[in-house]
C-alpha cells in the first residue's frame, strides 16, 4: 500500500514538472521597449504606396537628443535598434541620382547644422554597428531646422509641389529629406 502511493506521489511530481517546463517554454523573452512603426506615403487613400519605412522610435532619455543622446558626426542607424528600412516602390530622384524601386537601409550622420543622408544596400542589419561604406547606393547632405519638441523619434512624409519630404524629427530637429519620385 505505500509503495503504491509513493508511485502517484512520484507520478504526480514528475507530471507537475513536465508541465512548468513545458509552460516555460511557451514564455516570450523580454519585450523590447522601444516602439517600432511603419509610415507610409500614398497620394491618397486608396492608391497603392508610393514609399514605406520601417523603423524603431527611441525615447529621449537625456537633454538633448542629438549631441547628447546620438552623438554628433558619427554614424547612426537613424532609429532604435533594427537599421531604418526604406521601400521604394517606383524609381525615386534622391539628390541628383537615380535611384531604382527596391528597398534599402537608411543611415545619416548627425551634424549640429546638416546631415548626411545615405542609402545602402545593406540590408537585415542591427543598427549602424554592421554599416559598409562599400554598400552605400547613394549619399546627399541636407540642412537642420528646428521645431516644436518630440520626446518620440519620428519619420513622416510632407508633400510640398512636387516633391515629397521624408521628414525625420525627434527633440526639437527637424531634417528633411527631398524625395522626387519618377513615374
Amino acid at each position: 500500500m505505500k509503495k503504491l502511493t509513493y508511485i502517484k506521489i512520484i507520478i504526480t511530481v514528475y507530471a507537475m514538472l513536465l508541465f512548468i517546463l513545458n509552460t516555460n517554454a511557451q514564455e516570450f523573452k523580454d519585450l523590447d521597449e522601444t516602439q517600432h512603426d511603419i509610415e507610409y506615403y500614398r497620394e491618397n487613400r486608396v492608391t497603392p504606396p508610393i514609399v514605406k519605412v520601417v523603423y524603431g522610435r527611441p525615447i529621449l532619455k537625456k537633454e538633448k537628443a542629438f549631441g547628447d543622446q546620438v552623438p554628433f558626426n558619427k554614424v547612426w542607424r537613424t532609429g532604435a535598434n533594427e537599421a531604418t528600412e526604406v521601400k521604394f516602390y517606383r524609381d525615386v530622384e534622391f539628390g541628383n541620382q537615380i535611384i531604382k524601386a527596391g528597398t534599402y537601409v537608411l543611415i545619416t550622420i548627425p551634424g549640429e547644422k546638416e546631415w548626411e543622408i545615405i542609402l545602402s544596400s545593406n540590408l537585415d542589419v542591427l543598427g549602424a554597428f554592421q554599416y559598409n561604406p562599400k554598400a552605400d547606393v547613394a549619399r546627399i547632405i541636407v540642412p537642420v531646422s528646428k521645431a516644436e519638441k518630440l520626446d518620440i523619434f519620428s519619420i513622416g512624409f510632407k508633400r510640398k509641389q512636387n516633391k515629397i519630404l521624408m521628414v525625420l524629427a525627434w527633440d526639437n530637429t527637424r531634417v528633411k529629406i527631398p524625395l522626387n519620385f519618377i513615374s
